[in-house]
């Protein structure tokens, strides 16, 4: 499977409706990213007879970890993409995508290193070790990484949401 490095194709005419839809899909991507490292964590629980949990529980950590990096890194390519293919539109194209370019510009997303720090994220820290304090104290990283991940969801929640919108205006403009 390959992934386009742009939402421009090497056809002529580039509607804002194709790029929509290309966006459409990069937001599902990142929504099934999201959906996988959640299904992943559900799933160890059926190893949660046989292993350890000093061997189970940070290996939920890191899948947490990993499966928001990955969505993260979706987001910006959106994000890179959106840019570039906005560059050369005007007019009526232009229009069309600043819903969805809005988006990107009310919740700009740090970078994954600003993300891992805990001291530079000392709210999502406080939940986490207490979390951690009042369960287990090996289930601090984990804490720590499924608020990474819901911080991911919220983000691709919002930009579906424009997207649809835009998807809705694109409609009723055809009818």
């Amino acid at each position: 499977m390959t992934r386009n490095k742009s939402y421009l194709n090497r056809r002529f005419e580039q509607t804002a409706a194709d790029i929509v839809e290309s966006i459409d899909r990069d937001v599902e991507r990142g929504e099934d990213i999201l959906m996988l490292g959640f299904g992943s964590v559900m799933m160890s629980t059926f190893f949660a007879v046989v292993v350890p949990p000093s061997i189970l529980l940070p290996i939920v950590a890191l899948i947490f970890a990993v499966s928001a990096s990955l969505a993260r890194i979706n987001y910006f390519n959106m994000e890179r993409k959106l840019k570039t293919v906005m560059a050369p539109l005007g007019g009526t194209e232009l229009a069309i995508l600043r819903p969805i370019a809005v988006v990107f510009a009310e919740q700009p997303m740090p970078s994954l290193t600003h993300s891992f720090n805990p001291l530079k994220n000392l709210p999502r820290a406080g939940k986490s070790l207490l979390g951690g304090l009042l369960i287990n104290p090996l289930w601090m990283p984990i804490f720590y990484t499924m608020g990474l991940q819901i911080h991911e969801e919220k983000n691709l929640v919002s930009l579906n949401k424009a997207v649809m919108g835009v998807e809705q205006n694109l409609l009723l403009r055809a009818l």
